[in-house]
């Protein structure tokens, strides 16, 4: 038997309306981030939406977020759905799930001090007295390497490094059960990616966090990533295990995904996709499947019908006519 997911999105679409005219505005037509996806994650686990910029995969973090209002669909946390709750619902909310910027010089208050920026949450969430607070934001630090007289200092006073560490104490410290990692290691030097990463996975094993991980960077998705969803304008059109993802892909747009990034060692041959054309635009996203303009295995009908997602190996999904 498994155990209910601690997220679940359904049929969640978000539409932004494109608009002519200054006065008098004129919805001339419609930006489709998101276009009706599903996907779950249980407690513990860790699910990363990858794909290039544009594919929709900020907005179903803002979606789960609250940030923004799904056009249709829903998103479930611990069955509840998140954009209908009110008072104390929205408040519990607010603790259960947290979120890890991709920017650790912008996501932190330059006027509040670390022990602030930390104990934020608990503060403005939860009945917690001064000395409950200054002890869990001490704890917290050590959690996340950073000492605990440093909680007096401002965000300029550490390096990206420790200021990531600073934004995963925060989203630590009212004990959530699902954090929304939105590319967390990008912006940082490669040396100290690695550190982040590991940082991240022995918090998940401590603490039995669910993670969400935005990214496309394709080692740091196989080193943290349980399960990958493989997002293309706004559809996810392949779904798997993380090891089966990156050994079977099946989908051609996986593929062209794989190629591109760098092989883990020098003397792996792969095979070079080169893919024709741009992605196209998601005000008017083509018919059928979306990415046949651009797929070297399309066939008469990708442009016709719209491929429907289905499990080709056990718990491997792909949304794909050539399966």
């Amino acid at each position: 038997m498994t155990a209910e997911p601690i997220l679940r999105a359904q049929a969640l679409t978000k539409h932004f309306p494109v608009t002519e005219g200054l006065l008098w505005t004129t919805v001339v037509g419609w930006v489709q981030a998101v276009d009706g996806i599903s996907f779950s994650i249980q407690p513990g686990k860790t699910l990363a939406l990858v794909g290039e910029s544009g594919c929709g995969k900020t907005t179903t973090a803002k979606l789960i977020l609250r940030l923004e209002q799904p056009t249709s669909g829903h998103v479930f946390v611990d069955g509840k759905d998140v954009h209908e709750l009110t008072g104390d619902g929205l408040k519990e909310y607010r603790t259960t799930v947290q979120a890890v910027f991709q920017d650790p010089w912008s996501s932190l208050s330059p006027r509040m001090r670390v022990r602030d920026i930390v104990a934020e949450p608990l503060v403005v969430n939860r009945r917690t007295s001064t000395a409950e607070i200054k002890s869990r934001v001490a704890e917290i630090l050590s959690h996340v390497g950073l000492r605990s007289e440093q909680a007096n200092l401002y965000p300029h006073e550490f390096s990206g490094g420790q200021r990531q560490r600073i934004a995963v104490a925060s989203a630590l410290v009212s004990n959530p059960k699902l954090i929304i990692l939105d590319e967390p290691v990008s912006a940082l030097d490669v040396s100290i990616r690695a550190q982040i990463m590991n940082m991240l996975v022995d918090l998940q094993k401590q603490f039995g966090v669910s993670y969400l991980l935005i990214a496309h960077h394709l080692a740091t998705t196989r080193y943290m990533a349980h399960e990958v969803g493989v997002m293309y304008l706004g559809k996810i059109v392949e779904h798997a295990k993380t090891e089966e993802l990156f050994k079977n892909p099946l989908h051609p747009y996986t593929k062209a995904l794989f190629s591109a990034a760098l092989p883990g060692h020098p003397d792996i041959v792969r095979e070079e996709i080169i893919l024709s054309g741009e992605v196209p635009s998601p005000i008017n996203p083509p018919s059928g499947c979306r990415f046949h303009p651009r797929c070297p295995s399309a066939m008469a009908q990708c442009s016709e019908v719209e491929p429907v997602e289905k499990a080709v190996v056990p718990d491997h999904m792909v949304a794909c006519h050539l399966y």
